[in-house]
């Protein structure tokens, strides 16, 4: 049964949840409801704030497969609870027949998907989704994805679009036809609309949504009770505060929802003609669109709807809504195995994979090229939130909560209050009856004890820095989506930033070339664009191999392959649409050299002979392009010079790539040197190669040829050099992250050599550093997975000789500093693919290599989001800076992601800068800082807060009086909210210090100063309260009581007899209350000024002129009334009349207290570091962090780092272990 009654969903995957079955228990649901009734409802709303709590008190447990309700767990830290109902969907529906065979299919239970014939390819079949005795099948939604019973999975799945297990091959001979109406019809019953539906909900929603929040709920519970008290202004007060908070509240939820919608309506509902079998075109709606339908792309142009694969024509896209990358991308026709080469027709189709074949949802179509009389038409694979655009506003709609130790604390520390409440609670109840106090005035007071305890006001003061804090970074240009990410950048103690246009600048220059002849590399050459190389291969290659259109007459595409192009001063000339019409064939992108780089050509003797003189005329047609793939960091093109009658092949990428698929006897033997010469200098590299076609390759076979039949058996012929250069904030910014200790990585798509360069140009990696590269081999042939350890400066030497020089091996500093431990003298290099094979083969080497990992080239978009992941896991706290391109994933998954583009691929970034330059990123570390301190401040402020005004009340209820409420009032409004409000405001401090702050409230330095300042408080206040009653003059006051000289006390007397009746019912007027509440009102701005710290996270409080003229005015208002009385003031506050002299005493109590205050505060620091200190030596505790745990003990390690040339493997024994043991190659 137990087996039964839990499944797990979307198993392996990010949102991998446990599922539990449950059915409605009528008996259990009356008990729910009549609680809720005796609870005036209270058990409602626990059951709504917990979802598991609700089910399983409503429901009894049930097996999933027949289940009404499921409870669905997620399995990640956060272990958070959802619950959804079983909903049924009919599959005898009227407007259309299911096809006959389908319709056995159903009636035996299965669910037909995407296949009309699923004998033939029953892997792609998700079959049995509907229940056998009915033709209904069972699912639920879950953050809009539909998930249906499946019988043969004995689970629910989500059902699946074209994107997984179809293989190339049936994307031709199953798909490109089309689908029948009534299939077209029963697709869209089980996949439903197609749209990113995001409902902007009503403001009468989300108000309830907001104000269900157990904070409001509190504040609520509160008002009441304070009304009930008669205390109404106050109340008033917090209802205000309240309004103004959930106004604000709504306004930016809104906001972001309406961006959402606006960001998705320019494709939700477009008009979109569809291919049927009978191959008539219909017209459709693009909401109607389903997985399996052939879409025509229009001429003009269309944003795409949907994801769907190309299968005929070329399209222009614009994938900024993607990548972050503005430049137009070429797709063209996902290559037709059956007619390629034989084997390749099992490769199965996969949108990540092919996504130069695919178009994705949102991105903009800007041209089309087609054939005649054939369509330029797409297959659509994936449909509404299954899209990559969909995917996206999933995850803004859905974010992954933010685990911050900060927050786990808060929660705590509110939990000690409720704590400290319960002890007051119980102590007014039993002092309350020990006094005979009345039923309903014991249960007002106990439970006024916990408002007082646990403020009200508390979220409103902790966002008030953060709120302040965000508007301080829309001022330098950068922009939040998530304000509580805020506070996580304090924090951080690791970036990881991409090099090109982050780090450096976007474009390149080309700096020179260097051609081979014979098989020997000729000297570098500066100028391209002369009449010497016009006709030359090498020339030729950079004219055609390249992805560059021409958009309104303007040339445009990648700016590496624009730089190349303008360079060698060519033209470019593509067909017209009425030209492409017109022929049978399409016609091709044409590249020609200026006519005065043309040698001039010969006149003929003969004016007739003209025509046969085509080649004096040099132009070159692009007959087949196979795009820039980066997993093969290459692309290549099929041309054909005017009037040849064979087709050239050529070739342009990453140089190793390159010369891997040429002919060895081609490549220079120095190539690697060379190579090296330059990528060490920070240049970037790209090598060009050719090969001759044979002349039995027609058109025709051309264009459904496979690249791997043409990228072979290549003529290397040289390489281009490239000029990547720093932006010129880049060295500074990253020198101040250094001396912050603040740890710099460099994740890149580029060179690894190119990026160590710019590593070392920029600062990242010192001169005097050794870097050492990890190159990893997975299994092959029967060996096992290893890594070989290179030094990169003395890579070229170790060729040479063996023996390896005693100063290459990196010295280990040992730093009295645990923070200093990861700051050694050696640093990690790799690529993508090295990466991949040690997540996979030496888990127990990859935090390690995380400890001093500085460079990462060749990296794929997921890898980068691998590594964001594996530096979390060993405690870093990781910021990551891109340009938006291929760097969504890394950004999301970041602590903070900082996009430096500002297009719609990085608005699920949390922050975006305006200026893109990396000088935003230690401005919001700062900012993060402060706005981190100023969390702090708040959250000690508000407890003393708590604790002070907790005693006041304690002691008073003591002699069965209390504060009177325009005492409350002034406390709660005059002096708390206008302090907690100002203190906020200190701006961040103007560079970044080495020190960090705390990261949770429970940490020695801050509890220290927490129970300090209570002790403190608590002593001085109850030394006034126990005093007053010591002194000589002191009985008890009575509205008659003369202890002021007599011709004052005449008027008092008067005053106070004017409301006698009032004053009697709760024993307000004393000498104890006046005296703590004038002991009380000064503990609330001692503690705030010492409080309110300043460097060397924030401005000094001096600078924060907001709080010190408010503070200052406090202190004058209640110095005045408390040693100048004023009649009207004292009966507005109901203070009683006291001698001159205990006033004085008073001043002196303060002033003494003051000076407490601030020297305990001051010396907590000091005294914090040398008690945590002590305790580290004395109790030799570990470091808390893994990371810094993890540098202690590599230390002492002898056999870390590995020593140059030699090997790690992994042990074969024991599989998955991913032990690895180092093997010295002599």
């Amino acid at each position: 049964m137990d087996k039964e009654e839990r499944k797990t969903i979307n198993q392996g995957q990010e949102d991998e949840m446990e599922v539990y079955g449950y059915n409605l228990c009528r008996w259990k649901l009356a008990i729910v409801s009549l609680g809720v009734v005796c609870t005036g409802g209270f058990l409602l709303l626990l059951l709504y704030w917990m979802p598991e709590w609700r089910v399983k008190a409503t429901c009894v447990r049930a097996a999933v497969k027949d289940c009404e309700v499921v409870l669905l767990r997620t399995t990640d830290e956060f272990r958070r609870w959802f619950c959804a109902k079983i909903r049924f969907l009919s599959l005898e529906t009227p407007p259309f027949s299911i096809p006959k065979s389908m319709a056995n299919k159903i009636s035996n239970g299965h669910a037909v998907h995407l296949t009309e014939n699923l004998a033939e390819e029953n892997r792609f079949e998700i079959s049995k989704y509907s229940q056998i005795q009915s033709q209904q099948m069972r699912y639920f939604t879950h953050h809009s994805v539909r998930y249906f019973w499946n019988d043969t999975l004995h689970n629910f799945d989500f059902l699946k679009g074209l994107d997984e297990g179809v293989s190339c091959t049936s994307i031709y001979e199953k798909h490109s036809a089309g689908l029948t109406k009534g299939m077209h019809a029963y697709r869209k019953l089980l996949y439903g609309v197609n749209e990113i539906a995001v409902k902007v909900p009503s403001v009468f929603k989300l108000l309830i949504k907001e104000v269900l929040n157990p904070f409001y709920i509190f504040q609520l519970f509160s008002v009441i009770l304070w009304s009930t008290d008669e205390y109404y202004y106050y109340a008033v007060a917090i209802v205000i505060m309240s309004v103004v908070s959930i106004i604000s509240s709504l306004y930016a939820i809104r906001k972001q929802y309406i961006m959402l919608h606006d960001m998705v309506a320019a494709h939700s509902t477009v008009r979109v003609s569809v291919c049927r079998v009978n191959e008539e075109i219909e017209e459709i709606f693009s909401t109607d669109l389903v997985p399996g339908d052939v879409m025509v792309i229009p001429l003009n142009g269309i944003v795409m709807p949907c994801d769907a694969v190309l299968i005929s024509g070329t399209c222009i896209v614009n994938e900024s809504m993607l990548t972050g990358e503005s430049v137009p991308v070429t797709k063209t026709n996902l290559p037709n195995p059956s007619v390629g080469i034989k084997g390749m027709g099992g490769e199965l189709y996969s949108p990540e994979t092919h996504k130069r074949h695919t178009l994705f949802c949102g991105t903009t179509v800007i041209q089309t090229r087609f054939y005649t009389g054939e369509l330029v038409k797409a297959v659509v694979v994936r449909t509404g939130f299954s899209t990559s655009k969909g995917q996206l506003v999933r995850s803004i709609l859905y974010p992954k909560p933010t685990d911050f130790k900060l927050y786990r604390d808060a929660y705590l520390f509110l939990l000690c209050l409720v704590a400290v409440a319960g002890i007051g609670f119980i102590y007014t109840i039993v002092n309350s009856i020990l006094s005979q106090e009345q039923v309903g005035v014991i249960i007002i007071e106990s439970l006024d004890i916990i408002t007082i305890t646990v403020p009200p006001a508390l979220p409103a003061a902790m966002t008030a820095g953060i709120v302040y804090a965000q508007r301080r970074l829309k001022a330098v240009g950068i922009f939040c989506i998530s304000p509580q990410r805020i506070n996580i950048c304090g924090q951080l103690n690791l970036v990881c930033f991409d090099k090109t246009g982050t780090l450096t600048e976007d474009g390149l220059d080309l700096w020179g070339i260097q051609r081979v002849e014979n098989t020997r590399f000729l000297l570098p050459e500066e100028k391209v664009c002369n009449e010497m190389l016009v006709k030359s291969q090498f020339v030729a290659c950079m004219a055609t191999c390249h992805s560059l259109t021409k958009i309104e007459g303007v040339l445009s595409g990648d700016p590496l392959d624009l730089k190349m192009f303008e360079a060698i001063g060519w033209i470019l000339e593509e067909a017209t649409e009425e030209e492409t019409a017109l022929h049978n064939r399409i016609m091709p992108t044409v590249v020609r050299p200026p006519k005065q780089l043309l040698p001039e050509s010969t006149p003929a003797g003969n004016q007739e002979m003209e025509l046969f003189e085509l080649p004096a005329v040099y132009e070159i047609g692009i007959v087949r392009q196979f795009p820039f793939s980066s997993a093969l960091q290459r692309m290549s093109v099929v041309a054909r010079v005017l009037g040849d009658r064979k087709m050239d092949a050529y070739m342009k990428g990453a140089p190793e790539a390159v010369a891997s698929l040429c002919k060895p006897e081609t490549v220079p033997v120095d190539f690697e040197k060379v190579l090296e010469d330059y990528t060490k200098q920070g240049f970037r590299v790209i090598a060009l190669a050719h090969r001759k076609l044979e002349s039995k390759l027609t058109w025709h076979k051309v264009q459904n040829i496979s690249r791997d039949a043409i990228e072979n058996n290549m003529d290397f012929m040289g390489l281009i050099i490239m000029q990547n250069k720093l932006k010129r904030e880049t060295p500074a910014v990253l020198e101040d992250l250094h001396k912050a200790n603040i740890r710099t990585v460099m994740v890149t798509g580029d060179n690894m050599l190119t990026a160590i360069s710019v590593a070392r140009d920029c600062g990242m990696i010192l001169p005097q550093d050794k870097v050492i590269i990890a190159e990893a081999l997975p299994p092959k042939d029967g060996k096992v997975a290893k890594i070989n350890w290179h030094y990169a400066d003395t890579l070229t030497q170790s060729t040479d000789s063996s023996a390896i020089d005693s100063e290459a091996i990196p010295i280990k500093l040992v730093h009295d500093n645990l923070e200093d431990l990861q700051v050694t003298r050696y640093h990690f290099a790799m690529n993508g693919k090295s990466f991949s094979v040690i997540l996979e083969h030496f888990q127990d080497l990859v935090p390690k290599l995380m400890l001093h990992g500085t460079v990462f080239a060749r990296m794929a978009p997921d890898q980068k989001t691998q590594l964001i992941e594996a530096l979390q896991n060993v405690d870093y706290f990781v910021g990551m800076c891109g340009d938006g391109a291929n760097d969504c994933g890394a950004l999301k998954r970041a602590h903070g992601g900082i996009s430096l583009s500002e297009l719609e691929a990085s608005v699920a970034s949390p922050f975006t800068s305006k200026t893109p330059s990396i000088s935003c990123v230690p401005n919001l570390i700062r900012e993060g800082r402060a706005a981190l301190m100023t969390s702090f401040c708040v959250f000690k402020f508000m407890a003393l807060y708590s604790i002070i005004q907790y005693f006041s009340v304690t002691l008073l209820y003591s002699i069965l009086s209390n504060l009177g409420d325009f005492q409350f009032l002034f406390i709660d409004l005059a002096i708390i909210l206008v302090v907690v409000f100002t203190m906020s405001l200190n701006p961040a401090w103007k560079e970044l210090v080495a020190q960090r702050p705390p990261s949770g409230l429970i940490s020695g330095a801050l509890l220290f100063s927490v129970l300090s300042q209570i002790i403190i408080c608590i002593g001085f206040q109850s030394l006034g309260f126990f005093w007053v009653r010591q002194q000589i003059w002191y009985k008890k006051w009575r509205p008659q009581s003369d202890v002021c000289d007599t011709t004052r006390s005449l008027y008092w007397n008067s005053s106070s007899l004017y409301n006698e009746t009032d004053l009697d019912k709760h024993n307000i007027q004393n000498y104890e209350n006046t005296t703590v509440f004038f002991i009380s009102s000064f503990q609330y701005l001692i503690v705030a000024i010492a409080f309110s710290k300043g460097k060397p996270f924030r401005q000094p409080c001096y600078k924060n002129y907001l709080f010190v003229v408010s503070v200052i005015i406090l202190y004058v208002f209640i110095l005045f009334i408390m040693l100048h009385p004023v009649a009207s003031i004292d009966r507005v506050l109901q203070i009683v009349c006291i001698p001159y002299e205990w006033r004085l005493t008073m001043l002196v109590i303060v002033l003494v207290n003051a000076f407490v205050s601030i020297v305990v505060e001051e010396s907590v620091d000091w005294w914090g570091k040398c008690c945590l200190s002590w305790a580290l030596n004395c109790r030799k505790r570990m470091p808390k962090a893994k990371y810094m745990y993890l540098a202690q003990e590599l230390l002492v390690d002898p056999e870390w780092p590995p020593k140059p040339q030699t090997t790690t493997e992994a042990k074969a024994l024991v599989k998955g272990n991913g032990s690895c043991q180092i093997i010295t190659i002599t």
